[in-house]
C-alpha cells in the first residue's frame, strides 16, 4: 500500500517541490548561466567555468569532477556539441549520479514490506539537523495513510527532544515510549520496539541522540542500541535513516562521513532544502556515500516532507530556468 503519495496528488507533490528547490535552482542555474554566457562551443574554458559554477554550488570537489570528466568525454566523442546541448548533457550526468532505490529507478513512494510488523526505522543525525521534526513528519504520513506507529525517544541526553516528540505523539496519535531524562537510550529504544511488538504496530520511529564530538562514543551508543532493538525484535532495525540538514552545504558531508563510519546507514533524508540555495549538496552526498536518499524536505508542514525521486528532483532543478544558456 502506498503511503506518502496517498495524501496528494503527484502535482501538488510537484509543485511543493518546485517551490521547496526555489532557491537552489535559482542559484544553481545562475551560476551555471554564466559560465557559459556569450559561448556557443564547449571548450575547455567553458568547462572550467561550468565546474567552477558546479563547486560553489555546493555540488563538491570530488562530484564536480566526475561530471566534467564524464562531459569532456561526450565533447571528445561527439566532436561539436553547443552550449544548449550541454544543458542536456548536465541534465543527464546529474541525473544518472544520483543513488535512489536499490534497484536504480527512482522511488515513486515508500512502501511498507508486506508480513512484517512493526518495521523498525532507527533516526540518527546531528542536533539540529531536523531529526525530531522528521519523525513527527513520518509519523503524520504513515498515521494519515492508516498505519499504527509508536515513537521512541532515545535521546534521552536533551529535554528538548523528549518534550519535542512527546508534542507530536500528541498531534499525531502515535504512541510515545519515554524514559526519564539521562536513562539509557538502548533500554528506551528496546521498550519502544518491544511496545511496537505488543501492539502489533506498523511502524516503530526511534530517535537517537546527535553527538558528534566523541566519535568513539557515538559508534559504541549506537551500535548498543541497534543490538537492543534486534534483541527485542530479531532482525530490527529494518531501516537506519540519517538525517542531514541540506542547509549546512559541504558540512553534511561531514556529518554523513562521521554517521556512516559510525553505523550502517542504509537511507538518508535531507531536510530543509526549502530555506537554502545549498541544494546541490543533495548531488555530492548522493554521489560520495552511494547511499539512497529516500526523503527530502521542502518545508515546515508534514506533507512537505517528500519521497526523493531522483528524475522529479533534476527536472525541478533544469525547469523554469530563466536564463537557459544559447547555442
Amino acid at each position: 500500500m502506498k503511503i506518502f503519495n496517498k495524501l496528494f496528488a503527484k502535482k501538488e507533490q510537484k509543485e511543493s517541490l518546485d517551490q521547496g528547490l526555489e532557491k537552489t535552482r535559482q542559484g544553481f542555474f545562475d551560476k551555471i548561466s554564466k559560465a557559459v554566457l556569450g559561448r556557443t562551443t564547449v571548450d575547455e574554458e567553458v568547462l572550467d567555468n561550468l565546474e567552477n559554477a558546479l563547486i560553489s554550488a555546493d555540488v563538491g570537489v570530488e562530484t564536480t569532477v566526475k561530471i566534467i570528466d564524464n562531459i569532456e568525454k561526450r565533447v571528445a566523442k561527439d566532436k561539436y556539441i553547443n552550449t544548449k546541448e550541454l544543458n542536456t548533457i548536465l541534465r543527464s550526468e546529474i541525473e544518472a549520479l544520483l543513488v535512489n532505490a536499490p534497484d536504480g529507478n527512482s522511488y515513486q513512494d515508500f512502501q511498507l514490506p508486506a508480513g512484517k510488523k512493526p518495521y523498525v526505522i532507527l533516526i540518527v543525525g546531528v542536533n539540529g539537523a531536523g531529526k525530531t521534526t522528521t519523525i513527527g513528519k513520518l509519523a503524520h504520513n504513515f498515521i494519515s495513510a492508516g498505519k499504527t506507529v509508536v515513537l521512541g525517544a532515545a535521546d534521552t541526553f536533551r529535554a528538548a527532544a523528549v518534550d519535542q516528540l512527546s508534542i507530536w505523539s500528541e498531534r499525531t496519535g502515535a504512541d510515545i515510549v519515554k524514559h526519564q531524562m539521562g536513562s539509557d537510550p538502548s533500554a528506551v529504544a528496546f521498550d519502544a520496539v518491544q511496545s511496537g511488538v505488543a501492539k502489533k504496530a506498523d511502524v516503530v520511529l526511534i530517535d537517537t541522540a546527535g553527538r558528534l564530538h566523541n566519535k568513539i562514543h557515538l559508534m559504541e551508543e549506537l551500535n548498543k542500541i541497534k543490538r537492543s532493538v534486534n534483541k527485542a525484535f530479531p532482525g530490527a532495525p529494518d531501516e537506519v535513516l540519517l538525517i542531514l540538514d541540506g542547509s549546512t552545504g559541504q558540512n553534511a558531508l561531514e556529518q554523513a562521513r562521521q554517521f556512516t563510519k559510525a553505523t550502517d546507514v542504509t537511507a538518508m533524508a535531507i531536510t530543509k532544502l526549502d530555506g537554502t540555495a545549498k541544494g546541490g549538496v543533495v548531488l555530492a552526498i548522493a554521489d560520495q556515500f552511494k547511499i539512497p536518499v529516500k526523503f527530502i524536505g521542502v518545508g515546515e508542514k508534514a506533507t512537505d516532507l517528500l519521497v526523493f525521486d531522483k528524475h522529479d528532483f533534476v527536472e525541478s532543478l533544469f525547469t523554469n530556468n530563466p536564463a537557459q544558456p544559447h547555442g
